[in-house]
């Protein structure tokens, strides 16, 4: 990673400075703190968007923000930090337009962070909350501290949970009576996609660091809410279906990876998709979350901020894994595409659907029922998620670990 010395240079600063950044980088103007009894809220507005990732190291214990193509305008001493896990924060840039903001803590935290549009007055954003060390892991970037309807996932005996296991849900699409496509020599999508889940699982399973359950290990039908509720149930931190669908067109081939949209597809493909996927079976994500006790307008926000933070970290997911299918298989889209899929709809998940070719297109469906092609998809997939990780490890897994213990052996 970095060097003693390159970090030293990068963190001795003042919060704000003056340095030849780009004129079209973005402003990090402000930043704002709440408390409340089990977390602290950090707040830094934003001139526009911006992409970032987070990291921890100890002695001492430091949270380090890196901001891609941004420059800090403002400072942070009207921050009040008594009282509050942040003993200090400073800044420093590296890079030609990234910003890296450090918090010196006075203990560990656990870390949840998400990213913020624009809405009424306020303009972009990105939150951080520092949530108290003997809190149970919260939900991968839930935006607001609501109860939530999930169950833990089993421990083993003399467990370390300081280092726990990242989970994967993988669902095969279809199932049981429901065949999914069917190519013209008769392939059958459900044992395409039952395949590479089961050979994806394998991978996992032999990965230090990463656990998974599959949403079904046989061919038999699971409803959509139901694939969802298994995410839920293992409080996953991430959800990834696979398909191998029909296209409108015979000639449309190739790989796709699709997140969930809430304001309408992104294309005529993605839309038809999520149609034929979602049959009858539709969902609403406020099912997921426990809200019936709060009032309708703020569990109202606490869904939309959740959804917002989940959808991003769903698009990054997306656009890793298909970076890496793209040296396997053609893809049908060089972009991660978006669409109202029911089975992604998990409001605190980041969940994908990969579709690893067309069967419905003779040259995809010669591919997608040979063992040596379902082998380096499911690989494919497994290679793109471990990078998703290792860039944005959960807090408390073994991944985190880790890459904490790379940091500091690097500063030595």
């Amino acid at each position: 990673m970095h060097r003693r010395q390159l970090l030293l240079n990068m963190l001795l600063g003042s919060a704000a400075f003056a340095l030849p950044f780009s004129v079209n980088a973005t402003q990090i103007r402000n930043a704002r703190l709440w408390r409340s009894d089990s977390k602290l809220r950090l707040v830094f507005d934003l001139s526009g968007p911006v992409q970032y990732k987070t990291f921890t190291l100890s002695a001492p214990e430091r949270i380090i923000i890196d901001v891609s193509g941004a420059r800090l305008e403002g400072n942070f001493s009207q921050l009040a930090l008594e009282n509050t896990p942040i003993k200090s924060i400073r800044s420093g840039h590296f890079g030609q337009n990234d910003t890296r903001i450090v918090l010196d803590l006075t203990s560990p935290v656990q870390l949840s962070s998400f990213l913020l549009g624009p809405e009424g007055a306020q303009g972009n954003r990105l939150v951080m909350d520092l949530g108290h060390d003997e809190l149970s892991r919260p939900p991968v970037q839930l935006a607001a501290a609501a109860p939530l309807a999930k169950e833990p996932p089993a421990q083993n005996p003399g467990r370390d949970r300081s280092k726990r296991d990242i989970m994967v849900v993988v669902d095969a699409g279809h199932g049981g009576k429901d065949p999914g496509a069917v190519g013209s020599k008769g392939e059958r999508e459900k044992d395409v996609v039952l395949s590479i889940a089961q050979l994806l699982a394998k991978r996992l399973k032999r990965e230090k660091g990463f656990d998974v359950r599959l949403v079904r290990n046989d061919d038999f039908f699971v409803p959509l809410r139901k694939r969802v509720d298994v995410a839920r149930k293992y409080n996953a931190d991430m959800f990834i279906s696979v398909h191998a669908d029909a296209a409108p067109r015979l000639t449309a081939s190739g790989a796709s990876v699709f997140a969930l949209s809430e304001n309408g597809a992104t294309s005529a493909t993605a839309r038809f998709m999520a149609q034929r996927e979602n049959g009858a079976d539709l969902i609403g994500a406020t099912s997921l979350l426990n809200l019936k006790d709060k009032d309708p307008m703020l569990a109202g926000v606490i869904l939309d901020m959740s959804m917002n933070a989940t959808i991003a970290a769903s698009l990054d997911l997306g656009h890793t894994v298909l970076g890496s299918l793209e040296g396997i298989t053609t893809l049908h889209q060089k972009r991660v595409e978006q669409a109202g899929f029911a089975v992604l709809k998990s409001p605190d998940v980041p969940s994908i659907l990969v579709e690893t070719g067309f069967i419905s297109n003779s040259r995809d469906s010669q591919r997608l029922v040979t063992a040596r092609h379902q082998q380096a998809v499911a690989d494919g997939l497994f290679d793109g998620m471990k990078r998703y990780f290792e860039r944005n490890p959960p807090a408390g897994s073994y991944v985190a670990w880790r890459q904490e213990q790379k940091a500091n052996e690097a500063l030595v």
